[in-house]
């Protein structure tokens, strides 16, 4: 049997200049008509005076991560081995715990940026330099880049009436819509058609994984996704001479078919354009170009920031194909073609917004401590932002460091109490990451961890009925912030949103009572909340 014809970009390309760009999109007969608004509000989208255009590329752990087991509330006693068994970290007996402002993580001397040894030695926490969270040593990457100033931590996110269902909370982080099952679009979707930018540029927001997450859907534009960058299976007729023929064949009667002019039409003309130029615009990037540390990695060479394979990844190939020098799981190899591809969008195209996903976060069982699962997963995100910020601090083309922002999103927390299967189980509040040039980090005086400490205008209560048994059945970790009040910072101060365009992007904000911008108690379930995080300098 013949295989299915398989269409790379330069083949689909060369196939389209000469018969045409056949009906992809064809079949497409219910989507309402583009939104139609000139950019009247906001600089979505507008080249600032560096003459680029603010970014955002976002990271999803779907599954919900543990945040109590990422940043690490040591200085709350009910962090103990009484209720994690199995789970609890012991903090870096080095770290000096009482310095304020940076995270401890030696640039000089023997243990330069060693705490995470591949013989399972010097695994305690990092103090993160408010003198009562650690940073989990799978995540030491981000104490570099905690340490330039450029990423923020946000502890204790969440929204009200927390749903324990993956699937519905999933829903109402990315439609920005809690507990509103009919709200159908999503947050970033929504930036985007307010922007203006949806109806001139064939590329505004791009995923890079299986299929589009609802972050980026709506129904009167649509934005991109990329499952594979290198090929694209648009026919799936046999690859023969005769198979050949019939796509040939097809392209040109779609070309020559007629049709008249109809209210749904122009979207689909729309449309149809638009992925004429998307294909020519990512025919011509290098999408498995391979990126260089600027200098040694951990102790050892200049690592790959993107690994891919064995051969990329950390020391191993250095070291004579040596395991223990890699620096992330073998198994992390496709989210990392997935970031370099949405690195490689934002800064190479007009595309605002782009991001991808790390799936397996539902840790129900033997999760790990300083290793095993979950440590593995915490060890992805560190390299990601790491390599992030190297990536775009030595390559900057469409998008600087100071032009981006990441963020990582996660549906809900998990238990403060380990269950009997040395897991947790689905909770309540967790954590999100926000970094890049223009962040409002850490100084040698000032910490940039919000929602982690008992100074906190929403403090956090220490001991066994605070606020890591504060809410449902005193085993969830209570929220101090709603999602919507770091998203909606990051889209109004950072892409150029109008608080009138805020509002409609993220309904919530509409209503001052919500305490999204302000922080309040929130009228749902009585829960307070602090105010939106400063962050963004």
């Amino acid at each position: 049997m013949n295989s299915p014809s398989i269409l790379t970009r330069r083949s689909f390309l060369a196939r389209t200049s000469a018969v045409g760009l056949g009906t992809a999109l064809a079949t497409i007969t219910d989507i309402p008509f583009v939104l139609k608004r000139a950019l009247a509000e906001g600089t979505i989208g507008v080249p600032g005076s560096s003459g680029r255009v603010k970014k955002l590329l976002f990271i999803f752990l779907r599954g919900a991560n543990d945040g109590l087991n990422a940043v690490i509330p040591y200085g709350d006693p009910a962090y103990n081995t009484t209720h994690r068994p199995s789970l609890y970290l012991p903090p870096d007996p080095a770290a000096a715990w009482a310095s304020m402002g940076l995270a401890y993580f030696p640039s000089s001397g023997p243990n330069v940026g060693t705490y995470l040894r591949p013989d399972g030695s010097n695994l305690g926490g990092l103090a993160l330099g408010n003198g009562f969270a650690g940073l989990h040593p799978s995540l030491k990457f981000l104490a570099p880049v905690y340490n330039a100033g450029d990423l923020a931590m946000v502890h204790r996110v969440g929204y009200p009436n927390q749903s324990r269902s993956h699937f519905d909370s999933q829903n109402y982080w990315e439609t920005g819509a809690p507990r509103e099952d009919l709200v159908k679009d999503g947050i970033l979707y929504r930036a985007m058609v307010e922007s203006g930018r949806t109806r001139s540029n064939a590329l505004t927001g791009v995923s890079i994984q299986s299929s589009l997450p609802l972050l980026l859907r709506g129904s009167k534009a649509a934005m991109t996704n990329l499952s594979d960058t290198s090929r694209y299976n648009l026919l799936g007729v046999p690859n023969s001479a005769a198979g050949n023929t019939k796509a040939d064949a097809f392209l040109r009667a779609a070309m020559a078919t007629h049709a008249p002019d109809r209210k749904s039409r122009e979207l689909l003309d729309l449309q149809y354009g638009n992925m004429s130029k998307t294909l020519q615009i990512f025919s011509s990037i290098n999408f498995s170009q391979e990126f260089l540390d600027n200098e040694p990695t951990d102790g050892d060479v200049p690592y790959n920031l993107f690994p891919t394979s064995n051969a990329t990844n950390g020391g191993y190939a250095a070291r004579g194909n040596n395991p223990g020098k890699y620096v992330v799981p073998t198994s992390s190899y496709d989210f990392f073609r997935s970031l370099r591809a949405a690195a490689l969008v934002l800064n190479k195209t007009d595309a605002i917004v782009a991001g991808t996903q790390i799936d397996g976060w539902d840790t129900h069982s033997s999760q790990g401590a300083a290793t095993g699962s979950h440590a593995n997963l915490l060890r992805r995100v560190g390299w990601a932002i790491y390599g992030l910020r190297k990536y775009f601090l030595q390559n900057p083309d469409q998008c600087s460091w100071d032009d981006l922002v990441v963020v990582t999103l996660s549906e809900f927390g998990r238990t403060t109490v380990e269950n009997d299967d040395a897991g947790t189980d689905h909770a309540e509040a967790s954590l999100m990451l926000v970094a890049g040039g223009r962040i409002k980090g850490a100084t040698p005086s000032r910490p940039a961890i919000h929602g982690c400490s008992p100074s906190d205008p929403v403090p956090w209560v220490q001991g066994n009925s605070g606020s890591m048994f504060q809410t449902s059945n005193k085993r969830y970790l209570s929220r101090a912030f709603d999602y919507r009040s770091v998203l909606g910072k990051v889209i109004r101060d950072h892409l150029g949103a109008t608080q009138a365009q805020l509002n409609r992007i993220i309904p919530g904000y509409a209503d001052p009572s919500e305490a999204l911008k302000s922080g309040g108690s929130q009228p749902a379930d009585g829960t307070p909340v602090m105010a939106e995080p400063d962050i963004l300098a």
